[in-house]
């Protein structure tokens, strides 16, 4: 492929765009209507954090989001993904946030899986380089993250409309526009646009040629080619802004050099919190404390108590972060919280706006059931559980499918789950109490299973033995 050609867009591609500035440390200011402007009342809730750059562009970066200031039109934005591993996780869910709040108020935004950036390994916020991913598990990883995205993005349109014309929510992958790109050809076009002083400048280059470690020349290469993402999108899609963590600062300042330098025009960037665990680490897979949004990792029932047990003193900003909803409701819920601490009511509510986010109403219900089965002990909730949410719930039992013969016991029961030992000893934890099935207490080892109470309607039986073993069995020709 011949070297990539850096032109300026013609300018009707995107025409109407107001360049862009001031930013909001100058009061964020309202928008001609007079109600705060869509960086205004993100700023408010906390989820956005920081603008870039602050001062010295064209027009002031909030009149570019005011719907009627003169040639507005909408606009385009855009956040990173790299394909680390086969899920997003809760530490993704905040630019995501992100980005819908910019759809909800009519803009396009685009989510970019890194298919290419992922193999050379992003160094922001890490200590240590990141372990090298085979091609072929780079594909995979992409493929699942774009699926998971697509599919966020079905249950926040499906889910959480509000009346609003939205704007589009478009998926890409990286690896487009750089698979064939030619080494030498790429860096004879785009190398000589960056200055090594400013590259070597980066808080995350600075901190890793301090590490023992050190950093490697693929690592340090990420940054441009996560500016030339940036002028990419911009050329092709009229993308001005990219929303990212707070630790991909240094990558989006060099992203706005190399857009500006190549065209004269001046594009933003924005931060959102990072969400950190209860010890200040990020939550993330390197941590090793991520909370999976891909149901096969983790499950809408785990999901769901992720939030559930948060603390009172982090489930208003949470609200605020994490759901859609007003600013006065979650004022509303948190009040009524004072008065009945007990209820939990802000962080169920939490809990169930992100799990539907995430899962959808289905998968919502499913978390919901499931909390009533295992902490309620409800036989109504158990009857209507299908065989992976069992498995979803219990995930160290032991799942059995076993023919239901004429006369079976307790007893037979057990010992063809292999829940209790042969012989007296077996028979004693039965008797002895230590035995229950679908959250009943049996004593009586000789009892025949009955239909609608050792077995339940939908032809399953939770097994417990003891305090904590579960075994789940899938009864045959009922």
């Amino acid at each position: 492929m011949v070297a990539p050609t850096l032109r300026l867009l013609s300018p009707g591609r995107w025409s109407g765009t107001p360049g862009l500035s001031g930013l909001l440390p100058r009061g964020l200011r309202q928008s001609h209507s007079g109600a705060p402007g869509l960086l205004a009342a993100q700023k408010a809730r906390g989820l956005f954090k920081e603008f870039f750059p602050e001062t010295g562009t064209k027009t002031e970066l909030p009149e570019l989001f005011d719907r009627r200031s003169a040639g507005h039109s909408p606009q385009t934005i855009y956040c990173g993904f790299d394909p680390t591993g086969d899920s997003l996780h809760v530490g993704h869910l905040l630019a995501l946030q992100g980005l819908f709040h910019f759809q909800r108020a009519g803009h396009d935004v685009i989510a970019l899986v890194g298919g290419a950036t992922v193999r050379l390994g992003d160094p922001s916020g890490r200590t240590k380089e990141r372990e090298a991913l085979a091609a072929e598990q780079v594909r995979a990883n992409a493929s699942a993250l774009r699926r998971g995205l697509q599919a966020l993005a079905a249950n926040h349109r499906q889910l959480f409309a509000d009346g609003r014309a939205w704007g589009s929510f478009t998926v890409l992958d990286n690896s487009a526009w750089y698979q064939e790109q030619r080494l030498v050809d790429f860096l004879a076009a785009v190398g000589g646009h960056f200055r090594m002083g400013t590259l070597l400048s980066r808080l995350s280059v600075q901190t890793r040629l301090r590490s023992p470690e050190g950093m490697s020349l693929a690592e340090f290469f990420y940054q441009v080619l996560q500016a030339y993402d940036f002028y990419y999108l911009f050329r092709h899609y009229g993308c001005r802004v990219q929303l990212g963590g707070s630790d991909q600062l240094g990558n989006i300042m060099s992203g706005y050099e190399f857009v500006h330098k190549l065209t004269g025009e001046d594009v933003f960037g924005i931060t959102v919190p990072l969400i950190t665990s209860t010890t200040g680490a990020k939550l993330g897979k390197s941590a090793g404390n991520a909370v999976w949004l891909d149901r096969d990792k983790t499950s809408p029932f785990e999901l769901y108590q992720f939030f559930v047990r948060q603390q009172d003193d982090s489930v208003a900003r949470y609200l605020k972060l994490f759901t859609f909803l007003p600013l006065a409701e979650i004022d509303h819920i948190m009040e009524l919280h004072g008065k009945e601490p007990e209820k939990r009511g802000p962080q169920k509510r939490l809990a169930a706006e992100v799990t539907k986010l995430v899962h959808g109403q289905e998968g919502l219900d499913s978390a919901k059931r499931c909390t009533q089965a295992l902490y309620h002990s409800s036989i109504d909730a158990l009857e209507v559980m299908s065989d992976q949410e069992l498995k979803e719930l219990f995930k160290e039992a032991s799942f059995s499918e076993l023919v239901l013969d004429p006369g079976t016991s307790v007893l037979d029961t057990c010992r063809r789950a292999n829940a209790i030992p042969d012989g007296p000893r077996g028979y004693r934890m039965i008797t002895e109490g230590g035995v229950s099935i679908n959250h009943r207490q049996v004593t009586n080892p000789e009892s025949v299973l009955v239909v609608g109470q050792h077995i339940l309607k939908n032809g399953l039986s939770l097994l417990k033995i003891g305090k904590r073993n579960f075994y789940i069995i899938k009864w045959l020709q009922l």
